[in-house]
């Protein structure tokens, strides 16, 4: 899995990947309904903020958006896998 800097992709495509993220995931943010480009501001700010990164998955040629934290726990079991096989 590659992260990919938000920096380094155009407006329209950030834009696309962060809205493709948000309508297949479903996300509830509560007991009141939230417009579409609120959830895209505030995925924008989890960006920014190093939160939430972008991710792209060569074996299944898909983008993703993960957590910090989500990014590191994936790597950390690559490497003990590619320990194990070793």
């Amino acid at each position: 899995m590659i992260e990919i800097p938000a920096e380094m992709l155009n407006a329209e495509i950030l834009h696309a990947i962060i809205e493709e993220f948000i309508l297949r995931e479903g996300t509830d943010y509560g007991s009141h309904e939230v417009s579409l480009d609120s959830k895209i501001a505030q995925v924008q700010r989890q960006l920014a903020r190093g939160e939430v990164v972008i991710t792209f998955d060569p074996a299944t040629e898909n983008c993703n958006l993960l957590t910090r934290h989500q990014l590191q726990k994936y790597q950390a079991q690559q490497q003990q896998d590619l320990s194990e096989q070793q």
